[in-house]
């Protein structure tokens, strides 16, 4: 399982302010993922806003959208199932990709809490629902909310 070796990162973030940038698609996967992030964003006493896209394809935009406007971090979620087309390539990769670049663009954190799966039990397993062996979207938070420390710490702030 890929959850094997998984640090323990728990990181006071009081004064940052974070948005969860969430997509629609399979909702009790990403009602999972959502509930894991606001646990450990609540750990982490940071301010939370959220905001919700139709799909994983528009994670990027409007993640660059919440850091530009004054985010200190963005914790992305979303979950893309792999189907018979190519479609699932061409989305993973753009929100993968997108989500990357709009980390380097604006120096500022993504935690990476999109779930590429073979099929739905995949999802239901990392989602951090009663039984699920991982939590993908309290992983996503933790390492968004450790980054912006570190970033204040490097800068100076």
């Amino acid at each position: 399982m890929s959850g094997d070796g998984i640090p323990d990162i728990k990181t006071d973030g009081t004064g940052l302010r974070i948005t969860i940038v969430a997509g629609s698609w399979h909702e009790v996967i990403t009602d999972g993922l959502l509930a894991g992030a606001r646990r450990a964003l609540a750990e982490a006493n940071v301010e939370v806003t959220e905001v919700r896209v139709p799909g994983s394809f528009e994670l990027p935009v409007a993640s660059k959208a919440a850091l530009e406007a004054g985010a200190d971090a963005v914790v992305a979620l979303g979950v893309i199932i792999r189907g018979g087309t190519p479609h699932f390539e061409y989305v993973s990769d753009a929100a993968t990709s997108g989500l990357t670049q709009v980390s380097i663009l604006t120096g500022k954190p993504v935690g990476f809490g999109v779930l590429t799966l073979d099929d739905e039990q995949q999802g239901l397993d990392r989602a951090g629902l009663p039984g699920s062996k991982e939590d993908k979207g309290a992983e996503a938070a933790q390492a968004a909310v450790a980054t912006a420390v570190l970033l204040r710490s490097i800068r100076g702030q």
